[in-house]
């Protein structure tokens, strides 16, 4: 018989490049006092992909998304570098410069290229440089399966929210006090933190001091925060320490340094919660983050929808699902008057639904230690375990409170939020966030003005808000004449639907209908009756009275 040809193996298929950040998300997270931008010809939407290390004997060469690291290039040494990596398509180049007119060359020769020029603190170190780099590019990469959205869990982003809540200046290290993350900050920093950002230890006297005063010995044992004052014969300011620790282990640490200004009032507060959150970010990063995540994420929003079972979530979490739960849901509305718009400069930080999630994980889990949060669609979810016996609902709703004034006060933006009611145990969480979707689309049609309700506070708002839907669905169920009037009103600009709307609401007092639509009590009077001849309601019946309300409000009339 002959031998069968041999067939080659097929060439392996190329793969598509990982999906990156944007160059300005970069600058964001790492900014002063590590890189500044010195030039970026293509815009800061171009985006990185990953980062790439050159040394000086290697050739001049990159790939397509690459922040290029020119190591030991300076001065006309990184001409090559900058018109490789322009040639190849990379998204920036980071040198280190020499000398001030250094900056203007390289500049120049990086707009020939089109690509961008970073120059690096001449005092950093490349390998920390290399190692926060591919962290913010790790934690800003889109889950898998997650829409495309930003991943959540982000220390980056972390630190921006602990910094925007606490009014300081964050860093988080690690147990071996390498920095994992921080704030960007225009605020005066002091040695310490510029020099661990930097990579290099801090002023040994201070360093000695805090091992004196047990500052160490504390973060490695205890939970609670820890105030340092400052000192400005070592160039160091008051800040504020927590450690990070997962049961007895000891993860991190996260410090909050006080600037031009002093910290919040409720900044320990918010330091606990922050450092709840970044024990769960660290300890699923060791097992695996991007896998432990998914999952919790899947079981979390499997279980509020009811299509996963409460004992999966407890055996992953290691819940008690026999105590009682319940969840808040979170919608964002538009900006509060005189608020600036999210994402304009004159934001306090540019708004994404990544950081809203962090403030409210904050805000959550400094008031309960094993909270969960999911945001869901447009919405946030966060489920509240093991709650204990006769917690008081004004409490819980306090907490949100905070939340809503909190993203008012420091994102720029409105939330409003819905408590569900506590439910016995964990397998009621599906019904708990099913009361609050009730509260949420009452506020999504404008039938709910608050800012935190639960239904037991709103229900009568939120069952017309329900039966309207209902009769929205149904037009045959409308009264023509009715609607014959507030087509009227929109074509001539008269206002008798309101009037009649506010007439009812009032139970037919004239007077304070009347001071309700700034209007003469005489004026109402016309318009009522002009209403009824042209309609031929007979208002002396209620069930022409009901009618005409509900569906006053559901042709649109607004409410006085």
């Amino acid at each position: 018989m002959a031998e069968e040809p041999q067939v080659p193996d097929p060439a392996p298929l190329p793969q598509a490049p990982e999906e990156g950040i944007s160059l300005r998300q970069l600058l964001m997270a790492l900014g002063e006092p590590l890189v500044e931008l010195q030039a970026a010809p293509a815009g800061l939407d171009v985006e990185v992909r990953d980062v790439a290390i050159l040394d000086p004997e290697d050739p001049a060469q990159a790939l397509p998304g690459e922040l290029v690291l020119a190591i030991g290039a300076r001065g006309r040494a990184a001409l090559p570098a900058l018109r490789a990596a322009g040639a190849a398509g990379a998204a920036a180049v980071a040198v280190k410069l020499d000398a001030p007119g250094q900056a203007a060359m390289l500049s120049e020769a990086a707009a020939e290229a089109g690509v961008a020029l970073l120059s690096v603190r001449r005092e950093a170190r490349w390998e920390h440089l290399d190692a926060l780099a591919r962290a913010v590019l790790g934690s800003g990469r889109p889950e898998p399966g997650a829409g495309g959205g930003e991943a959540s869990g982000d220390l980056f982003s972390l630190a921006q929210t602990t910094a925007v809540l606490t009014g300081g200046i964050v860093s988080i290290e690690d147990t071996s006090s390498r920095v994992l993350a921080y704030s960007r900050s225009s605020d005066e920093v002091d040695d310490l933190r510029r020099l661990s950002i930097l990579g290099w230890q801090g002023p040994e006297p201070y360093l000695s001091k805090l091992r004196e005063w047990g500052v160490f010995q504390h973060l490695r044992t205890s939970g609670s925060v820890i105030a340092i004052d400052d000192h400005p014969e070592l160039g160091i300011r008051r800040r504020l320490a927590v450690g990070i620790r997962a049961g007895t282990q000891p993860l991190g640490t996260i410090w909050v340094q006080e600037g031009s200004q002093p910290l919040a009032p409720r900044s320990e507060q918010v330091l606990l919660g922050a450092a709840r959150v970044a024990a769960l970010h660290l300890v699923r990063r060791r097992r695996e983050i991007s896998a432990d995540v998914r999952l919790t994420q899947s079981l979390l929003a499997g279980l509020l929808d009811g299509s996963t079972g409460p004992q999966s979530v407890a055996t992953h979490l290691g819940l008690d699902a026999r105590r009682p739960a319940l969840v808040v849901g979170f919608a964002l509305r538009t900006a509060p008057p005189g608020a600036p718009a999210p994402g304009t400069d004159a934001s306090p930080v540019e708004f994404t639904r990544a950081e809203l999630t962090a403030l409210i994980s904050v805000h959550i889990a400094a008031r309960h230690h094993n909270a969960l949060v999911s945001p869901a669609e447009s919405r946030v979810y966060a489920l509240l375990p093991e709650l204990p016996a006769g917690l008081a609902p004004a409490t819980v709703h306090g907490w949100v409170q905070e939340i809503a004034d909190a993203a008012r006060n420091h994102l720029g933006v409105r939330l409003q939020a819905a408590v569900g009611p506590v439910v016995p145990v964990l397998a009621g969480a599906p019904r708990s966030r099913q009361q609050a979707d009730r509260v949420l689309e009452a506020m999504d049609r404008g039938v709910v003005a608050a800012e935190v309700a639960s239904l037991d506070e709103v229900q009568a708002e939120v069952l017309v808000g329900e039966v309207l839907a209902l009769l929205a669905d149904r037009p045959g169920m409308r009264d023509p004449r009715l609607s014959a009037l507030t087509e009227r009103d929109t074509r001539q600009g008269t206002g008798l639907a309101a009037s009649l709307l506010a007439y009812l609401d009032a139970f037919g007092d004239v007077r304070a209908a009347a001071q309700r639509l700034h209007i003469h009590p005489n004026t109402l009077r016309y318009r009522v009756r002009r209403a009824e001849e042209l309609t031929g309601l007979d208002l002396a019946h209620p069930e022409q009275r009901l009618l005409a309300m509900l569906q006053l409000r559901l042709d649109g009339t607004p409410p006085p």
